[in-house]
């Protein structure tokens, strides 16, 4: 069973940094602060709403949207004191944890112990970049030893690991996007989530993009390198939860360019199976595609460009129902996609 998150979103407070890319109004969706009383009637819906015991021990308390450990302390505590009301113990069903996302820069033994004694029990990390070039272009604030020594720190004190890391960037390579990978893959979190770059009104990111200093690579370039960073990441171990910004209204009225496609999943995982069928059909003269009724989308590719691409080679494409749910099948070597 996945796991699934009740989301507080905590707007742009206390953060010390404005990056080249952040609007965190639109990215969050909202600029109002919500009170310990405001988010316990969102938590408090969630907890009467999932009535199943073991729903309730799948699902996380998520407090997304800012920088968490930066903001001001008393309230970062009111929160976390609400939260804490709706977690699993002996005495009670509940939820099974607390997860938040702050900056490298933002994590210290004091606040890990903090946050350990209210039930949090997973925090990710914006990465973003793990070249300090691209870091300090971009306004970040922090270097890529903040990340490594921040994720050692937290793995050490038993929190779950997770890591986000973006696309495209200002003076950003592909050569930096590998390199990034690479280096949160050594960190080994148990998620990453990737967000390609798209460039929103009224950001550093957009004056660069205006005036010509800032260049993007072309979208089938990101495709590809997402597709090379999710095959890295899964045949690691590590779980990619999110691709992508989520399709929002507010986000698509202020992206002036970028990466953002409200498919973009779709598109990568569509590119990351084709390099495999190209693999297997330039090694065996023949690709026998199979997958069950659910991956076969997955298979096929976004709008069946995986079939269309093959179909003057020596490529099969076959449901089979009692294949299992977590792979597709070529040449009978299976392989699991994110």
């Amino acid at each position: 069973m996945s796991r699934k998150n009740i989301s507080v979103f905590i707007p742009h407070m206390g953060c010390p940094n404005a990056c080249s890319f952040c609007d965190q109004r639109t990215i969050s969706s909202t600029a109002h602060a919500p009170t310990p009383e405001e988010a316990e009637e969102i938590i408090k819906g969630a907890y009467d709403y999932i009535t199943a015991p073991e729903d309730r021990a799948e699902t996380e308390i998520a407090f997304f949207g800012g920088s968490f450990t930066a903001i001001d302390r008393e309230y970062m505590v009111s929160l976390l004191k609400t939260a804490a009301k709706y977690l699993k113990t002996p005495e009670r069903d509940g939820f099974c944890g607390i997860r938040i996302s702050t900056r490298p820069d933002c994590i210290d033994e004091e606040i890990l112990m903090l946050l350990k004694g209210f039930g949090v029990t997973a925090i990710e990390l914006g990465a973003q970049s793990m070249s300090d070039n691209v870091l300090a272009a971009n306004r970040r604030g922090h270097t890529a030893d903040d990340v490594k020594n921040a994720s050692r720190l937290i793995k050490s004190h038993g929190f779950e690991l997770g890591l986000q890391m973006m696309v495209g960037l200002y003076k950003s390579t592909p050569e930096d996007e590998l390199h990034t990978m690479n280096g949160i893959i050594q960190l080994a979190p148990k998620t990453v989530r990737i967000y390609p770059v798209a460039v929103l009104k009224g950001t550093q990111l957009a004056e660069l993009y205006d005036s010509g200093e800032y260049r993007l690579y072309p979208f089938d370039e990101c495709v590809r390198l997402c597709a090379e960073l999710m095959k890295g990441f899964t045949e690691n171990g590590i779980k990619v939860i999110r691709l992508g910004l989520h399709a929002e209204e507010s986000v698509e009225s202020k992206a002036v360019a970028g990466f953002y496609h409200p498919a973009l999943g779709e598109l990568v995982r569509s590119e990351w199976v084709k390099e495999l069928i190209e693999t297997e059909l330039s090694e065996k003269g023949s690709a026998d595609c199979k997958a069950s009724n659910r991956n076969m989308s997955i298979l096929v590719g976004h709008k069946r460009s995986n079939k269309l691409y093959f179909a003057d080679k020596n490529v099969t494409f076959t449901r089979y129902d009692s294949l299992p749910n977590d792979r597709i099948f070529i040449n009978d070597m299976g392989y699991i996609i994110q």
